[in-house]
Order: C-alpha cells, then structure tokens, then sequence
C-alpha cells in the first residue's frame, strides 16, 4: 500500500466544557450534567461533606446549553440548546455554570502536549485543532504486517500526551487531509482514533448523512434531502453538472469534491516552533546490553542530525528529552532543562545521557529519540564556552546498556 503525500489529524476533546467540570466533580462522572447555567447553580457542599447540585428542572431563564456530557446527550441535550427546552427532556440532569477560564486553562494544556509530539498545528477553537503529521519522526513506518501501523501510533502517543497532560480523552481522526480527518474524528468518539486512506472512502464515509461534510450547514443539508440525496454517497454519485445547476458553479462543484473526499488546504499556522525532534524505528527490537554500541551510534547520530537542525533554522534550545520505545509499544519519556540555550551535538549528547541515567532498561528497544524543545532564536544565544575539560558521558561510561 502507497502512503498519501500527506497526514493530517483532526483532534477533538471529548464533550470539553463538561470534562473539564468532571475533574473537579468526579463524583458526577456517567451522570447526565450539562453546563449552562449561572453562578448561582454552583455546587455546594454541605457540612456532612456531600453535594447539593441544581437540576435543569429548576432552571429559569433564557440561557442556553453551552454542552453536555454523553450521559445527556443521550437524553437529547445537545449544545446551543435552550434550557428550558433541555429541561423537558431530561429534568433530572445536573446543572453547572461555566467556567471559561479553567476551559482556557485545559486548552493550553492539551495543546503544549500535542506540540511536543507534532508541532505543525492549526487552531480552531477552544478544543480542537488540526495537526500536519506528514513530517513527525516514525509517521511512515509499517509496525509488522500494517502498513498505518506508524501512523497509528503517532495517534496514540498524542492521546497519551493529551491525557498526561490534562486527564482529559480525546478522538482523532487521521487522513489525507483536513475535510476527510473533521469526518474521521467523529466516527469512534468518544476517545477514538480513526485512521481512513482514500480506499475507505466508499465505505466509512458515503453511508453517512449529508450533514456529516463540514461545510454543508442547515439549510443546503435540507435541500439536498429534498433533492434525494441523504447520504454523502449520494452526492459522489450525482452527476457534476446536476449538481451546479441546483445549487451554483462554486458551491456545486466543491460539493463534487468533498463528496470525493477531495480537499487540498494546507495546516495554517504562524506560531513558532515549540520543539525539534529526530528519531528513528529500528528493523528489530534490540536489546540493551548485546547491541549496545549499535545504540550508542544511533544515539550519536540522532544528536547530530538533531543539531544540524537547529543550525538550519537558526533555533537554540534549552530542554533536551528523549523518548524510547520498548517492545509492546511501551513509551518513556525524560526530559532535562538545562540553564543555558544549546545547539551543538556534542551539549545535546551530554544532556541525553542525563537522561538515559534515568531510565530502567528490562526491555528490548524497539524506537529511540531525542527532542530539543524550550526554543529561542540562535541570535539571542551568548558565544559559546570554551570546551569542556572533562569527557562526555556515553552509553558505555553511564552503564545504561
């Protein structure tokens, strides 16, 4: 199978106003809660310890559901919904009043620990995000007989990242571009990961409704039900021309296309980078003390790669971490910050090792890399020191393997 040019995700945080209240009422968690309401219907706890919690049958007023766990939704409470409305169809839901400024919080969270795993990101909002993962270290290797298999993982470690770094779950969605990952993210919340090519189109993606396509809103969703055409297969299958007549040459013929799962846009960011990484697949799990030269080489060489890398985009760092694979797709990561910004092999290599000394090494090495993060531009670093005096450490002096 011939990977596409590209790897685009689309990352969603599941139900992301409502999980970020469950972490601070756990208590609540597989309950029907929406959030929506005023201050007024915070929780309170009373002397004997327990809560007393607004329900939406109190509610009175002109307010809307900002969101609502699944638990809700699954009674017909759904986002931009009036409460009063949502009071009628499940009275009993707990009510809580929003607070934008944890849900800011949580949101810079999630999208530090993507950016160190995958830095090219897009933002669209409070809770989701698009990243470009056609370059990230590992993305193309096959994991035995799967040829997604490092695709896959990628999507997993960010899943991890996210949920180190919050406690929240997240869906992804994977594909070769952005309309195609919007759909995928959906398709296994919640916290799920869809991995589509465009061989899956006719099969993951045509039986859905028309509605599923972002871009298709209310009104062009009910004329195009009206039309007979409910299902996204139902627009691949319609004839181009027909389809411009009903609905204008532009509009039309981009209907065409998504339909088709064409999209070609580009991740858009202006931010900078927040790390640099080098890393690399082995052809077979090694082991740490009979392939430990061949491990110190890698390393060697990673650390190198690593510095031209700065060099070519005029970076400096002043974090160095490495992560390591283990058999059964088992992830470490170390990390150590340094006082001073550094950009040659050698200042990452010894860092490195500060690292590895870290590290309990009972398994067979399957994946080695190291990240330079904690960026600044390579003007605003002083000269360097003159060159140490003592030896760096090595895989062989630091008895790591």
């Amino acid at each position: 199978m011939q990977q596409p040019d590209r790897w685009i995700a689309h990352l969603d945080m599941d139900a992301f106003y409502a999980s970020v209240e469950l972490l601070r009422y756990p208590q609540l968690k597989g309950q029907a809660v929406v959030i929506g309401g005023r201050r007024a219907d915070a929780p309170q706890q009373l002397e004997d310890g327990s809560w007393r919690y607004s329900k939406l049958r109190d509610y009175t007023g002109r307010g809307v559901v900002t969101t609502s766990t699944y638990a809700a939704r699954d009674l017909g409470v759904f986002s931009a919904m009036g409460l009063m409305k949502a009071a009628l169809r499940a009275p009993d839901a707990i009510l809580l009043p929003a607070d934008f400024d944890s849900y800011r919080k949580y949101s810079r969270l999630f999208k530090a620990a993507v950016a160190e795993v995958a830095p090219v990101i897009e933002d669209r909002g409070i809770d989701e995000i698009y990243i470009d993962l056609s370059d990230v270290p590992g993305v193309r290797d096959a994991v035995g007989h799967d040829p997604l298999g490092g695709v896959k993982a990628v999507a997993r470690e960010i899943k991890n990242s996210v949920g180190r770094a919050t406690g929240l779950t997240c869906s992804i969605g994977v594909t070769p571009n952005k309309l195609l990952s919007k759909i995928a993210s959906e398709l296994d919340k919640p916290d799920g990961i869809s991995v589509l090519t465009l061989d899956d189109i006719p099969t993951r993606v045509w039986p859905l409704g028309v509605r599923k396509i972002n871009g298709i809103g209310p009104k062009a969703g009910e004329k195009l039900v009206r039309l007979g055409l409910e299902t996204v297969g139902d627009i691949a299958a319609a004839d181009p021309a027909w389809l411009v007549e009903q609905f204008g040459e532009s509009y039309g013929q981009w209907l065409h296309a998504a339909s088709h799962g064409r999209d070609s846009r580009p991740v858009v960011t202006h931010s900078e980078p927040v790390s640099i990484s080098r890393e690399t697949t082995f052809e077979r799990d090694l082991h740490a003390v009979h392939d430990r030269a061949l491990l110190g080489g890698i390393m060697d060489e990673l650390c190198e790669s690593l510095s031209r890398d700065l060099a070519r985009k005029h970076y400096a760092g002043k974090t160095v971490g490495i992560k390591l694979r283990f058999e059964g797709f088992v992830t470490v990561t170390r990390d150590q910050t340094l006082k001073a910004a550094i950009t040659s092999a050698a200042d990452i290599r010894h860092a490195v090792g500060l690292c590895l000394k870290r590290v309990t090494f009972d398994k067979r090495l399957r994946l080695m890399g190291v990240r330079i993060g904690n960026l600044v531009h390579a003007s605003e670093v002083p000269p360097p020191a003159p060159a140490r005096a003592e030896p760096l450490p090595t895989l062989d002096n630091l008895s790591l393997f």
